[in-house]
C-alpha cells in the first residue's frame, strides 16, 4: 500500500514546488521619465529634404543671427531689420544657402507693457532672402530665440569682412541656449515672461520656420 502511495506524494510535492514557483513575483522595473528635448543651434551644415532640387521647402528651418537689437522698448512697426544665416544650407551635397546670406525681416506689430496685460512683445516677420547677390522673397515666422555669448565668445568663428552675422566654414560658437525671460507663441510673437519688455540683443540667433517655398534654382 504504501509503494502505491509515493507515486501520488511525489506528484502532489512537484505539483506544491511548481505552484510555489509560479507563485513568485517577477521582478518589476520602475519606467524611467524620457530625457528632456533639447533644442540647439546646430554647428555644421544643414540638410534638406531633396523631392524637390533647388527648392527649401516649407516648413524648413533657418538660423539667422541679428545685425542689430530689437526690443519692444525702442522697436516701431514696420522697422526693418537685417540678420545672416548661422550654417549653410545643404541639399544632396549641394549649397543652396550659404552661411552668412542676409536675411531681411520687419517689426510687424510692437506691444509695450501695461497695467493690464504686463508683458511686452514683438512679432517679427522675415521676407527676404539674399543669395550671393540675388534677391528671393520668403515668407518666415520666428520659431525659437538662442542667446549669444557676445563676440568675444566667438573670436576665430568670425569671418573678416563678413560682419558680426558671418561666419568659417558653418562653425558657430558663443550660443548660450533660449533666451531668459522671453516665450515665442502663435504667429511668432516673442513676449516676455515677467511683465517687462523683451529685449533682442544684437548677436542673437532667431530660428525661423518658412511658411512657403523658396526656389533658389
Amino acid at each position: 500500500m504504501n509503494s502505491l502511495r509515493l507515486p501520488v506524494v511525489a506528484l502532489a510535492v512537484a505539483s506544491a514546488i511548481a505552484c510555489g514557483a509560479t507563485a513568485q513575483p517577477a521582478p518589476t522595473t520602475v519606467p524611467q521619465p524620457p530625457a528632456p528635448s533639447t533644442s540647439s543651434v546646430p554647428s555644421g551644415p544643414t540638410e534638406v529634404a531633396d523631392s524637390q532640387p533647388g527648392v527649401i521647402p516649407v516648413g524648413q528651418e533657418l538660423d539667422v543671427r541679428l545685425q542689430s537689437g530689437l526690443s519692444s522698448e525702442t522697436s516701431t512697426v514696420e522697422q526693418r531689420f537685417e540678420a545672416t544665416t548661422v550654417v549653410d544650407l545643404m541639399q544632396n551635397r549641394r549649397e543652396l544657402v550659404p552661411a552668412g546670406s542676409v536675411v531681411r525681416g520687419v517689426v510687424s506689430n510692437v506691444k509695450r507693457p501695461g497695467r493690464l496685460d504686463r508683458e511686452g512683445s514683438l512679432t517679427l516677420s522675415f521676407d527676404q532672402l539674399v543669395i550671393n547677390g540675388r534677391e528671393y522673397a520668403i515668407r518666415g515666422m520666428a520659431a525659437q530665440v538662442f542667446e549669444s555669448g557676445g563676440i568675444r565668445e566667438e573670436v576665430g568663428t568670425v569671418g573678416a569682412g563678413a560682419g558680426v552675422g558671418g561666419v568659417i566654414g558653418g562653425i558657430i560658437g558663443g550660443i548660450k541656449g533660449a533666451i531668459l525671460g522671453a516665450v515665442i507663441g502663435a504667429g511668432g510673437v516673442i513676449a516676455a515672461t515677467e511683465g517687462k519688455d523683451v529685449h533682442l540683443p544684437a548677436g542673437a540667433v532667431i530660428r525661423i520656420r518658412l511658411d512657403s517655398p523658396v526656389n533658389v534654382g
